[in-house]
């Protein structure tokens, strides 16, 4: 790749960033570090009380607390890197870090794909193969569908950025986004980006399909099985378990679709730029926020959990 362009291999690609004013790039800052660390804290408290709480050692929440983990990492990919360039004078990252960040974010965002997919096959064994439920979701199988998550993820990012960092970038350095994302990174190429398009169009399509589609084949199966499960409160006890998972794979995938696969102008408009930069904040940084408060809200095994081990501190700390 050396020697195609100025950009590649040596000079920094320069974000343009939310803001061009101090007042209000200082403000963004306090406000992305609080959202982070709420989210940090969040996250791993989560992971903590699971793996504390032997009530939680379940395929159930082996899964949420590989989400809570998918979520650390996937905010950590972008948020740190974004609150440095939000004091800075200028708003770089060098080429290796932006192809590493792009790598990172993307594997790590299909992988909560395939993640989110494997939490519904899992509802759907619980409720409607109960008998099944131990052999179908044992500790081995758990683990399998988790690693093949971050496989098949961190393998989709690979095709994503081979293909796009052996692009030569002539036309700027000037990337119109937060963080390196391919669809910004491909309008600064000068070369014919029409296999990339296609891949994102296909590949990632594929991707966003097939973990959607189990999600929605695993829930109708349940609302057809809900009718067969008795008494009533048989089926609000299963229902409950499955509304919080159905929100947040609402919310992820619903900013996916509307971020990357809308309807989009020729020409890229303020507004336009304007509103795919707050969607990459939501899908970003809002959506590992909400997914603790969405499972442990409605959630009484977790809230249970979290009392006990309160209950633990305060009288280990009497003593």
């Amino acid at each position: 790749m050396s020697g195609k362009n100025a950009t590649t291999g040596g000079k920094d690609f320069v974000f343009v960033g939310l803001a061009s004013s101090p007042t209000v790039r200082i403000l963004l800052f306090f406000v992305f570090l609080a959202i982070y660390i709420t989210t940090l804290v969040e996250n791993l408290g989560m992971v903590t009380l699971i793996r504390a709480s032997p009530r939680l050692h379940t395929p159930m929440y082996f899964f949420l607390s590989n989400l809570s983990f998918l979520d650390v990492c996937f905010s950590s990919v972008f948020v740190p890197k974004t609150l440095i360039n939000f004091l800075a004078k200028k708003k770089s990252i060098s080429f290796v870090g932006c192809l590493m960040q792009m790598f990172f974010f993307i594997g790590l965002g299909s992988a909560e794909c395939f993640l989110l997919a494997a939490m519904a096959y899992d509802r759907y064994t619980a409720i409607c193969k109960p008998l099944l439920y131990p052999v179908l979701m044992s500790p081995k199988v758990c683990i399998l569908l988790v690693v093949g998550s971050y496989i098949l993820g961190l393998l989709h990012s690979l095709l994503h950025t081979v293909f796009t960092f052996q692009l030569p970038f002539c036309q700027s350095n000037v990337i119109n986004h937060l963080y390196c994302d391919i669809t910004a990174l491909l309008s600064l190429s000068c070369s014919d980006i029409y296999m990339n398009e296609l891949l994102i169009f296909y590949v990632a399509g594929l991707v966003e399909a097939t973990t959607l589609l189990s999600v929605l084949v695993s829930y109708v199966s349940i609302l057809v099985n809900f009718v067969k499960i008795s008494p009533t409160t048989g089926r609000l006890k299963a229902f409950s378990t499955c509304t919080s998972h159905l929100t947040a794979v609402t919310i992820f995938h619903g900013s996916i679709l509307i971020l990357h696969f809308r309807p989009k102008p020729t020409n890229g408009s303020f507004i336009e730029d304007v509103s795919d930069k707050i969607l990459s904040v939501f899908y970003t940084i809002v959506i590992p926020l909400l997914n603790p408060l969405i499972y442990s809200l409605r959630n009484k095994e977790v809230k249970d959990a979290l009392g006990v081990v309160q209950r633990k501190v305060c009288s280990n700390i009497m003593r």
